[in-house]
């Protein structure tokens, strides 16, 4: 067993060292203004897709910060709530999961889109489209207002139909994937490593995929954003965080082998050939070519279909977002 660890350790390290030099020795420019923290802190998110997050923090010491966390979440908050909170610095999270405490008054800024489309609407025979989810029963995670929830809301509103009333939403602790397998539930909202693993064992077919499937691929799934306070009083470190994600993004395109390898490493995930799949087919280097706001305002006006906000577009775009280190960072890392 030992021998297995110290095994996994040197490999580990031979990663985080590959990652280190390409990164350079350090991220930023010397005519840059100076960092202003060393402390960037992020929750400590489950979701696979969040690679980029995962691992940033050799690029992150690049870029000069010398203290990286992730932080637990205390009483099941999400990293949203954390964020708003200022108990993290910055998350990588769902965009539609941005708007709703945008819209909430919370002190967030999206900064740039991560990556399109990671997500998957699975269903059980006879369900062919998100309009014969009506009057069936849909995995809906711990409670309506879990992401589940809001994804598929978006959809049934795009649809036309009504989310509360036309769909049987099933709350529980258990895993979708597992209500799905029981046939307690007709459809779930899958995210990797659930997508690859239940294309491999041939179980359910897609309604709706957020890679391939139009509008849904037209957008951002995942977006990173920052704590408003500390943008605000860190300008310098907050784009020097953003740079570092927007490498790792690129890395995730150009060597998703050796992610993949650094995410079983450092206990992400646990299946090569699954994390491996998902890496190669989640669109992360789309964050050059598509535009974030157009995702922002996209997702609001299907909350506010669904009547999940109040705020509109325009308001949550301006209330809750900041694409100036995005332009210029679209500059500098053209290559």
């Amino acid at each position: 067993m030992q021998s297995v660890q110290n095994r996994r350790s040197f490999l580990a390290g031979l990663t985080t060292a590959g990652f280190a030099a390409l990164a350079g020795p350090r991220g930023a420019c010397s005519e840059e203004a100076p960092l202003e923290t060393t402390v960037v802190r992020f929750p400590k998110s489950p979701g696979m897709c969040f690679a980029p997050q995962f691992i940033a923090e050799d690029l992150l010491r690049a870029e000069g910060f010398s203290d990286f966390q992730q932080v637990s979440s205390v009483a099941g908050l999400r990293s949203t709530a954390m964020l708003a909170r200022g108990e993290v610095d910055f998350s990588i999270d769902y965009a539609i999961a941005f708007v709703i405490p945008i819209d909430a008054g919370a002190p967030i800024k999206v900064l740039t889109g991560v990556h399109v489309g990671c997500y998957e609407l699975i269903a059980h025979e006879g369900i062919n489209s998100v309009l014969d989810l009506k009057g069936r029963r849909v995995a809906a995670g711990l409670n309506l207002g879990s992401d589940p929830y809001i994804f598929v809301s978006a959809m049934a509103s795009h649809v036309g139909l009504d989310p509360l009333k036309d769909i049987n939403w099933i709350t529980s602790d258990v895993k979708g994937i597992d209500l799905f397998m029981q046939r307690k539930v007709d459809a779930f909202l899958s995210f990797p490593p659930e997508v690859q693993e239940l294309r491999a064992r041939h179980i359910g077919h897609v309604i709706v995929s957020s890679i391939l499937d139009r509008p849904w691929s037209q957008y951002f799934c995942c977006m990173l954003a920052a704590n408003a306070n500390y943008a605000a009083k860190y300008p310098a470190a907050t784009k020097r965080v953003v740079r570092a994600i927007l490498k790792a993004s690129d890395f995730c395109v150009s060597d998703p082998e050796r992610v993949a390898r650094l995410l079983i490493d450092r206990g992400y995930t646990r299946q090569f050939d699954p994390a491996l799949q998902a890496l190669m087919e989640i669109p992360y280097g789309k964050w050059r070519e598509y535009d974030p706001e157009d995702t922002i305002r996209f997702f609001a006006l299907r909350l506010h279909e669904a009547g999940m906000i109040k705020s509109s577009p325009q308001k949550i775009i301006a209330d809750g977002t900041d694409w100036r280190l995005l332009k210029e960072l679209k500059r500098e890392l053209k290559a």
